[in-house]
């Protein structure tokens, strides 16, 4: 069963690769996405730093304060490849001011929330809000772009996933520095209104308004069966401090089992001719989009566990202060943004090269951070690792831009919302696993002592563990291509309209 989508006439020619003009707005339309992706993913890592002030001023459980940050993380994952597929069958344009404005308005309603229970609903509401927004932002980039222009633009679109995902911590320590009274924590919630509000207005003149061709159909069964899916994977470990892992284990065979039924059905859709949710041939057909898919999840488990434990390490085992906390790993975002902007433009001379050697920049960076805090005096240990987590930084910029650029260049504009969520609900369940695993690794190790240095080495070790096996996927990719060095893959609707699929249908 699909649900028919009624849409708009016709493409608009920003829509059809063989009809493509440039926008003459189309810089300035880039940057109204970019501000409005910098902010939900930044809720997903600032609001950490505001826990026990949230915990103390509404006098909440520790089940509860866990389900500010990982309920918003929990419906951000599981809006992503509806919101991708609504946003190509309708219109993006439409679907990402509409979830901006209600991201706007539930921002002000966390900031405004009088109890523990009305906040975790207004996050809920946030995260799935930046869900729906947060795919059209890739999708917007692939319509609007062509050529080293879309490398360039991708490379902006890293960076703010770079520099956002690192500052985090950072900002919400200045935050609440500034803002030190009780009830200081509501401002990292209030500063997205304003920026929000601008984002509104300047969405609405900039964004192109682009329109589909026909009907679009949205398998409804298929969002189900991803949804449940999903949540199965995701919900024990956004419970892991409550014991979800051990008590809640069997959700993981159900999601997965669920999952398969889900591709499973895709395919079956694509063989009758009928508009999949996911289109499997996004996996199969489109060159480099598994491989990236792949490489992006697997580094955001160690990406997104690390700032966790960074925090715990500074604040509990240094006594830090929340605001020294972010200062001392700002390198690392530094040197991310940087190396994210100057990617951009290097991606289409060096291919998956760049991220194969961003891998090994971030490995060498966190494995000296690592090193260093575990056998330098612990009084220096945070100045001395700071050049080795910009080294860190610059490998990440290196990874994440060239990552999406490659994994989504060949991506028809038509399913660019559909793969983009799919790619970003990739690296939402790695950053789930990341969270969940690693600060849990750091406690446990802790539990035998006292011996900060040696939890944090642990932790960060299996980190690097995930980004060695993301390098090493990488690798084997650019290895591949070096030899190979065929043609671009034709693209799902090439595949769909030739011959032998035809034939085979």
């Amino acid at each position: 069963m699909t649900a028919s989508v009624s849409g708009a006439d016709d493409d608009s020619p920003g829509d059809r690769e063989d009809e493509y003009r440039p926008d003459p707005h189309r810089w300035r339309a880039l940057w109204v996405t970019l501000v409005a992706g910098f902010m939900s993913l930044l809720d997903v890592t600032i609001v950490a730093v505001a826990l026990p002030t949230v915990q103390n001023d509404l006098r909440a459980s520790p089940a509860q304060v866990q389900w500010v940050v990982s309920g918003y993380a929990l419906t951000f994952a599981l809006a992503l490849v509806t919101a991708g597929r609504l946003g190509d069958a309708l219109n993006r344009r439409r679907i990402f001011l509409v979830a901006l404005c209600g991201f706007v308005i539930f921002s002000a309603a966390c900031a405004a929330a009088p109890d523990m229970d009305l906040l975790i609903v207004a996050r809920l509401a946030q995260g799935l809000a930046a869900g729906f927004m947060a795919p059209q932002n890739s999708a917007f980039i692939q319509q609007l772009f062509r050529g080293a222009e879309r490398g360039r633009a991708f490379g902006y679109f890293g960076a703010t996933v770079g520099i956002s995902s690192a500052s985090g911590p950072l900002i919400g320590g200045t935050i609440l520095a500034l803002a030190d009274h009780p009830g200081g924590w509501r401002w990292i919630f209030y500063v997205n209104v304003p920026i929000g509000v601008l984002a509104v207005l300047l969405g609405h003149r900039l964004l192109p308004r682009s329109r589909r061709s026909g009907r679009g159909h949205v398998d409804v069964p298929g969002v189900l069966l991803l949804g449940l899916g999903v949540f199965a994977l995701m919900y024990p470990l956004v419970q892991a401090e409550s014991g979800g892992l051990s008590r809640l284990w069997w959700l993981f065979p159900a999601g997965g089992a669920l999952l398969a039924v889900f591709v499973r059905r895709q395919y079956r859709l694509v063989a009758r001719g009928a508009g999949p949710l996911l289109d499997p041939r996004l996996f199969t057909t489109v060159r480099g989009y598994a491989v990236g898919a792949g490489v992006g999840t697997l580094y955001f488990v160690g990406f997104s566990g690390v700032w966790l434990v960074f925090a715990l390490f500074y604040q509990h085992g240094l006594c830090f202060s929340p605001l020294r906390s972010g200062l001392a790993v700002t390198p690392f975002a530094l040197g991310s943004a940087g190396a994210a902007v100057v990617s951009g433009r290097l991606v289409d001379r060096f291919g998956r090269l760049l991220t194969v050697c961003g891998l090994a920049g971030v490995l060498a960076g966190l494995g000296g951070t690592a090193l260093l805090l575990r056998f330098a005096p612990l009084d220096i240990a945070p100045w001395l690792a700071a050049p080795a987590l910009f080294v860190g930084g610059v490998g990440g910029g290196f990874v994440v831009s060239p990552n999406i650029t490659m994994t989504l260049r060949d991506v028809p504009v038509r399913m660019a919302g559909a793969a983009g969520g799919a790619l970003q609900t990739g690296q939402r369940l790695g950053a789930a696993v990341g969270t969940a695993a690693l600060p849990g690794l750091f406690y446990l190790v802790l539990g035998e002592g006292d011996d900060y240095p040696r939890a944090v080495v642990v932790a960060l070790g299996a980190a690097l563990t995930m980004m060695l096996t993301s390098l090493a996927l990488a690798a084997y990719d650019w290895r591949r291509d070096r030899r190979t060095r065929e043609p671009h893959q034709k693209c799902p609707d090439e595949v769909a309209n030739s011959p032998v699929h035809a034939r085979q249908s």
